[in-house]
């Protein structure tokens, strides 16, 4: 892939319009506003009064998007220095660094650290290329693993390429979607079944 510069815009909220401009590569691939718009249109109301983790964040554009649009807090979890300390300067920039919480971390290490609230929140992720095509089954066990430590009622959104396996993600019930050569696919967490009281 050749690097080429795109501007990012926020769609929504009030911080509608704002932009973030930033070089497309292997190593950083934003997610692309019909995407986004179709992304975001599809959590609606799961995204207010929630927290969002935009986890491999590149640019930051999907947490600040949520920010935008009312969750209480986005942490961004980007392993690039530059990239982390773009997030941070955008979200002066930006006037919400109160609510923004940039780590530098590495995703796998850091989702193995990771404890989950106990409420529902959203998690994003867009991981580079090579995570989706020779990282992806060590991708595959990240997903199941931060599935497992949420909290029912919570939404995990994965954007990949054409072609990854989609019916290998952990789970059933994902709502998958195609975008030209987009991929999300959405999984909520369910709530555990209630056990019946036993009758005597």
């Amino acid at each position: 892939m050749e690097p080429s510069r795109v501007e990012l815009r926020v769609i929504a909220g009030n911080l509608r319009g704002r932009k973030i401009s930033c070089i497309v590569s292997e190593e950083l691939r934003p997610t692309p506003q019909m995407v986004r718009e179709a992304m975001f249109s599809i959590l609606g109301n799961a995204v207010p009064e929630r927290v969002f983790f935009d986890i491999f964040a590149g640019t930051g554009i999907n947490g600040i998007e949520a920010l935008s649009r009312g969750a209480t807090t986005a942490h961004f979890i980007e392993a690039d220095g530059k990239l982390s300390a773009n997030i941070g300067a955008k979200l002066r920039e930006f006037g919400v660094m109160q609510r923004g919480l940039v780590l530098k971390a590495d995703v796998y290490r850091w989702a193995e650290r990771w404890f989950a609230p106990s409420e529902p929140v959203n998690l994003f992720l867009s991981p580079p290329f090579i995570d989706l095509t020779e990282r992806y089954a060590e991708f595959l066990k990240l997903i199941a693993m931060l599935a497992e430590k949420t909290a029912a009622g919570s939404v995990m959104t994965v954007q990949a390429e054409d072609g990854f396996p989609t019916e290998q993600l952990p789970g059933t019930d994902w709502d998958v979607r195609t975008y030209g050569r987009n991929v999300l696919a959405i999984w909520v967490k369910p709530y555990p079944s209630e056990t019946p009281t036993p009758t005597t």
